[in-house]
């Protein structure tokens, strides 16, 4: 390991941890005065009890009788309830630490940094090359209000101030900050709209995207103003809340123009207050009531609510490029690259700030469909749904007519409908960059985006100019290994070929990581879609077209997250990577963006992969034939192994019973439901991957991570090729990317919180099973990899998380104890209180994944 980061660690995080902990223990607070000092005892409790094999319910029972033997069993649960509440305001602590020392415990200029790749241009002469690629390259982050962490806004607003606070070392203001925080709920009592999530996500687009990507705009601009200036998406934002509608009976049209409001009204203000800093310097004589004309504007847009004085993006950057004319002609260019660096964010935010995503399943597409043939019988035939696919597509592409979505009685039905006119109206407001992409979920082939193009003509556009990417989501394995031939078919119809050309030619796929892991396990679901990419990318080259990938990647491996910049540093030539396109979401964006240095870090970080893998040829990204079917082989054998769990009878009952899985649906953590359709019963195809991924942190199993992978390996060992695999590991990395994010789940994983199930009459064998494939699986990572313990080559991330594991357990023992208690309800003990024992389930698992930041 790393020395000088472990050192740093150790004194920023851990020393300074013990000092504030110490400082958090002294206020007088009701969660501090009734747990607070215990809690080492019981974490002590907690250990001492698992080693011994004991189940959650007799290690409490210990701890109780040898430290808090006088309290009742009512006494007993409120003092459970306020060590979760203690427990929580220790991991934000541990939240704004390590923010405040990010750039002591990050390699800020390391190999990997934005800036390296600068330095490394200019040293090789390659600069020429680089600026053509600096105008034609692209990242695009796009937010989205997925569940995976449940701060509210006002205690994300007090871990900026408590950040803030320690960074100064100011005491008295980091004790205020604590009781704060120990006074403030964590806990919401309904659950958040739409809306309120686009609220709390824009807190990050202003205080932290804004700057960081102005600071990166600026940097490259030193170097390569001029491509710079004719590459408006080099980096760009996206947003879901509020335009997402799968799964989310919440969202509607008005929902969507409420946020592409807000976004509006959020850029606005970052214009202003640049304004008014730039208004404090550029006080010349001509130019001075230039910016304040700039300001005026700016002002009047933000005080009218009816967007009757909005202003004109060509007007306002014509405004900013007479300030910059006048500076440099009259006053020597002082301050100009003030000017400059306004521009170039307006520029590339314009008046929209985000990038809104419009989303829905296809199957709610292909309902509202049959709809609008039962209601307009002239514009498409009665009949066609009975038609195969090759007669219904020209049909579909080529339709024309007029739906009005107010016919509608199903509100489903209406708001998929007015859904696609919905783009039209925000492109209006604010610009086509406002909202330009409909994302088909469950995107089953050509079929599905033929419908999403008839919808587009016959409700709201007519014969304009579409001017909307339609954008198939693969998610499923079947569907990402037919998907090279979807995107053929539909590259192979001339009415679909018409409409590229006039988004010049290029068409944009999203992978799913979430729910193809899901699908298919781990190892499975990556190579799938490294495959589908490169299939997809030979068909689209094959016609003409530069295709352009967005992937779904959730905050933890199994949903696509771990070291996402390796990730795209390992995509070889055969894969198009002129952009990289990604969602963030819940710890994600808090850890990998929640401030102005990490942002600016992290965007590096994509950047660089990006561009390195344009300017450069990198042998090491390219996998060789054998290397290739060495991967599926042993991607099938994990295929089959994951398939085998699955399908196992006790499988969803396991989750249902054991797991948090049913409690994220009465958590108000998020205005998505946990599950597509309205079923009450918990069916495998309707289960979002995020209750699902989960479910299987909360119990510290973390088995859509790993499970199958050691399997995998262990039969190319078996074989004789245990050396294939080192060697593998070693020259590609892919291949060294897939199994360190697994490592990283792994290095999350306790069974012993668990162990006590081993001797469950019903799950016992199945836990076992789970606990084998885990120990195979760690042996041979530790085999291949050549690490002698797991997260040795990475010490930050294993330090923090082996401190939040260490601060967390007591809250997992405590969730695993009502989980328990809820089971005995079940099996006829009458003096439970159900409804309790659910709520504690419930806030321990607001501790547990907001413990989990560094998942991402």
């Amino acid at each position: 390991m790393n020395s000088q980061i472990i050192k740093s660690y150790e004194e920023e995080i851990e020393l300074k941890y013990q000092l504030y902990n110490s400082l958090f223990l002294s206020l007088q607070l009701e969660a501090v005065e009734k747990a607070g000092n215990l809690i080492p005892l019981l974490y002590q409790s907690c250990v001492e009890g698992l080693e011994k094999g004991k189940d959650p319910i007799a290690i409490l029972q210990t701890f109780f009788a040898s430290h808090k033997a006088e309290l009742s069993a009512k006494e007993r649960d409120d003092f459970l309830f306020k060590v979760i509440q203690y427990i929580e305001r220790q991991i934000v602590l541990i939240d704004a630490l390590e923010d405040a020392a990010y750039n002591k415990i990050h390699r800020i200029t390391g190999e990997n940094s934005y800036s390296s790749i600068s330095d490394r241009v200019k040293k090789e002469n390659l600069m020429d090359k680089m600026a053509q690629t600096v105008k034609e390259f692209g990242v695009r982050v796009v937010l989205t209000a997925h569940p995976t962490q449940f701060y509210p806004s006002q205690v994300l607003a007090i871990i900026n101030d408590l950040m803030v606070a320690i960074k100064r070392s100011e005491v008295g203001d980091v004790r205020d900050m604590l009781k704060q925080l120990g006074k403030t709920p964590f806990y919401q009592k309904i659950k958040p709209t739409p809306l309120d999530e686009a609220n709390r996500l824009t807190f990050y687009l202003r205080d932290t995207f804004y700057p960081a990507i102005g600071q990166l705009l600026d940097k490259t601009a030193e170097d390569y103003s001029e491509s710079l200036e004719q590459n408006n998406q080099f980096i760009s934002l996206g947003f879901w809340p509020g335009g997402d509608r799968d799964g989310n009976p919440f969202v509607n049209v008005e929902t969507t123009m409420q946020v592409a409001a807000k976004l509006r009204n959020t850029i606005s203000n970052c214009y202003f207050q640049e304004v008014k800093e730039l208004k404090r310097r550029i006080t010349f004589a001509g130019v001075h009531a230039k910016v304040v004309e700039l300001e005026s504007l700016l002002k009047a847009e933000l005080s009218n609510a009816s967007g009757s004085d909005n202003i004109d993006l060509a007007d306002f950057l014509a405004r900013i490029d007479k300030v910059e004319q006048l500076i440099r002609k009259k006053h020597q260019g002082f301050f100009i690259e003030k000017v400059q660096s306004l521009k170039r964010k307006v520029q590339l935010f314009g008046f929209y700030m985000a990038s809104i995503d419009i989303r829905q399943d296809s199957r709610v597409i292909g309902t509202a469909l049959k709809e609008v043939v039962k209601a307009y019988p002239d514009i498409l035939p009665a009949n066609l749904f009975e038609m195969d696919e090759k007669e219904q597509i020209p049909l579909l592409v080529n339709a024309r007519g007029a739906v009005d979505a107010n016919i509608f009685e199903d509100e489903v039905v209406k708001d998929t409908v007015a859904s696609f006119g919905v783009i039209k109206d925000i492109q209006r407001m604010n610009g086509e960059r406002g909202a330009h992409r409909y994302i088909i979920s469950n995107c089953r082939g050509p079929l599905d985006v033929a419908r999403v193009l008839a919808m587009f003509r016959i409700c709201g556009w007519g014969y304009d100019d579409l001017k909307v990417d339609i954008v198939p989501l693969f998610e499923t394995i079947d569907d990402l290994k037919m998907a090279g031939e979807a995107m053929y078919t539909l590259y192979a119809n001339p009415t679909y070929r018409k409409h590229l050309k006039n988004r010049d030619n290029r068409q944009t796929v999203m992978l799913g990581f979430s729910d193809g892991t899901k699908d298919g396990g781990y190892l499975m679901a990556n190579w799938a879609i490294f495959r589908a990419k490169e299939n997809i990318t030979l068909k689209s080259r094959e016609n003409d077209v530069e295709v352009v990938f967005f992937d779904g990647r959730g905050g933890p491996p199994a949903r696509g997250g771990g070291n996402a910049h390796r990730f795209y540093a390992a995509m070889g030539k055969n894969i198009e990577n002129r952009q990289i396109q990604m969602t963030v979401q819940g710890q994600t964006i808090s850890s990998h963006y929640g401030i102005t240095e990490a942002a600016a870090h992290n965007m590096g970080y994509l950047l660089t992969a990006g561009l390195s893998n344009n300017i450069y040829s990198k042998p090491q990204n390219q996998l060789q034939a054998e290397q290739r079917d060495f991967i599926s082989e042993m991607a099938e054998s994990s295929y089959k192994k994951y398939l085998s769990l699955k399908e196992h009878p006790l499988f969803m009952p396991y989750l249902e019973e054991v797991s948090t899985l049913k409690y994220y649906g009465k958590a108000n953590i998020g205005s998505r439901p946990s599950k597509r359709g309205g079923s009450d019963k918990i069916n495998f195809g309707d289960l979002r991957a995020i209750p699902f991924v989960g479910a299987w942190s909360q119990l510290k199993q973390n088995v859509p991570g790993f499970y199958g992978v050691g399997t995998a390996l262990k039969e190319q060992e078996e074989k004789g090729n245990l050396q294939a695999c080192i060697d593998l590991y070693k020259e590609s990395i892919f291949f060294k990317t897939l199994l360190s994010n697994s490592m990283q789940s792994m290095s999350k994983t306790n069974f012993q919180i668990t162990q006590y199930l081993e001797k469950n009459e019903r799950f016992g064998e199945f836990w076992q099973m789970l606990h084998d494939e885990y120990r195979l699986t760690k042996e041979m990572l530790l085999k291949v990899s050549g690490l002698s313990n797991l997260l040795d080559d990475n010490p930050r991330s294993f330090m923090s998380i082996r401190l939040r594991e260490r601060v967390v357990l007591p809250l997992l023992l405590i969730q695993q104890y009502a989980l328990m208690k809820i089971q005995e309800a079940k099996n006829g003990n009458k003096d439970i209180a159900v409804e309790l024992y659910e709520k504690m389930v419930i806030r321990a698992m607001f501790g547990n994944i907001n413990a989990s930041r560094n998942s991402a």
